[in-house]
């Protein structure tokens, strides 16, 4: 049998993929650095072996997966190709992997772990599936008809990848460690589109989006009246949101979800097009996404006391001013308090202005330190450099979050794709 070793198994793309061979009776273990990740969980529930990095973890029976933010130099990758095993990146693994099933790659610059999450929730009430979801969230049947993945345009690395369909929820401006800029970005998805073999659902109210050009139908969604699937009558209620969907101006059905704000409204659209194509029964369709729960990281609520504390892995401003719009549609009445914390220093950089005005959108901001990442470790400018540009703005540590105290009947945004959780843990626990 063979065994699969993951060279930093707490990725989140890395967890899903280690949890899915899992689940298909494969022998699966991994190793990573020693702090905790909130993607581990799931992987000591499934009592999959997480090793601390050595090179005597490479064993003469292994195949090895390597997470992309490890390099070639990385002890145990050096290890593996000097006793010749077969060393495999995971986008290339995963792009050989998919091909076993009917494919659905969710792509896209913000939405894609949410939409990826609500297809594979609505699917799994429909067909043998198995999922691949970028919040560390895995699920793996032998038996899979089909296979729904987050596709991520990082370093170009959905062009591993050739599925059958691709929903692309939107292009915009992101990751300027490695992009040159958004037409570079576009570039990129252009090359992506090329690569589907069926079918694309993509959202026509992004411009960008339209004059994408494919070898395969293009079906699109949105607002706006030119799309093929198009949203009207929204109405918010205290169970979310209600919107009728109508397909080239005849009404299809009456939808209902429990989340708020138009990009998550966009997301259920894409959804349905893609699920409209593959003849999912109607009421069915309608009863899964009225009982979707959301994805770890992404709008994820609890309440403390008075507070409403809100976990959100938006880090880039198009996120930020979605997630805020979203806590203001659910909670009208309460005031907002946001707590940041960028991630990176170049996106830091790229962005400053842009993160500014949006976090102006709340009603109160803290600011926590830049969040490095594994790539970068520090960079030109402080998180000082942002709070200069947003008014009244405080900085926030370990030893002041007893500040956020104050805040009665509020409602605590915490944003960022680092470690910002560590913030909410330590005011949890005061």
């Amino acid at each position: 049998m063979t065994k699969y070793h993951f060279v930093g198994i707490k990725g989140t793309g890395m967890s899903a993929l280690a949890q899915i061979l899992h689940d298909m009776n494969e022998d699966v273990q991994g190793s990573d650095v020693e702090k905790r990740f909130f993607t581990q969980k799931a992987l000591e529930e499934k009592q999959m072996k997480i090793l601390p990095f050595d090179k005597n973890n490479i064993q003469d029976d292994q195949v090895i997966i390597a997470g992309n933010a490890f390099p070639d130099e990385h002890e145990e990758i050096v290890q593996a190709r000097s006793m010749g095993l077969p060393v495999h990146r995971y986008f290339d693994f995963l792009g050989e992997f998919t091909k076993k099933f009917t494919s659905v790659a969710i792509t896209g610059t913000h939405g894609k772990t949410s939409t990826t999450g609500l297809l594979a929730h609505v699917f799994k009430g429909f067909a043998p599936t198995s999922y691949l979801i970028g919040d560390g969230t895995g699920h793996g049947q032998k038996d899979s008809q089909y296979f729904i993945f987050e596709s991520c345009e990082y370093k170009r690395h959905f062009l591993a990848y050739e599925p059958d369909y691709c929903i692309i929820t939107n292009i915009d401006f992101d990751h300027s460690d490695y992009y040159k800029g958004l037409d570079d970005v576009v570039d990129a998805f252009q090359e992506m589109a090329l690569k589907v073999k069926k079918a694309i659902i993509a959202c026509g109210d992004d411009k960008k989006l339209q004059k994408i050009k494919t070898n395969v139908p293009i079906i699109y969604y949105g607002f706006d009246e030119e799309n093929d699937f198009q949203a009207r009558n929204v109405e918010t209620t205290e169970k979310g949101s209600t919107f009728d969907v109508f397909v080239r101006n005849d009404l299809y059905g009456n939808f209902t979800i429990p989340g708020y704000g138009d990009h998550n409204i966009l997301n259920a659209l894409a959804v349905i097009a893609f699920c409209h194509y593959q003849n999912v029964p109607l009421e069915l369709l309608k009863s899964r996404l009225a009982t979707f729960k959301g994805v770890k990281r992404r709008f994820s609520e609890k309440e403390h006391g008075t507070q409403v504390l809100i976990d959100d892995y938006a880090h880039h401003p198009t996120e930020i001013r979605a997630t805020i719009e979203a806590a203001r549609k659910k909670y009208p009445n309460k005031k907002l308090i946001a707590i940041f914390q960028p991630h990176t220093f170049t996106r830091t950089m790229t962005f400053l202005d842009d993160f500014a005005a949006c976090l102006k959108d709340a009603d109160h901001v803290y600011l926590c330190d830049i969040f490095g990442s594994a790539r970068e470790h520090d960079g030109k400018l402080s998180i000082k450099d942002l709070q200069d540009r947003v008014p009244g703005a405080d900085l926030l540590t370990l030893d002041t979050v007893n500040e956020l105290k104050k805040y009665d009947n509020s409602v605590l945004l915490f944003m960022g794709a680092g470690d910002i959780q560590k913030f909410q843990t330590a005011y949890e626990a005061l």
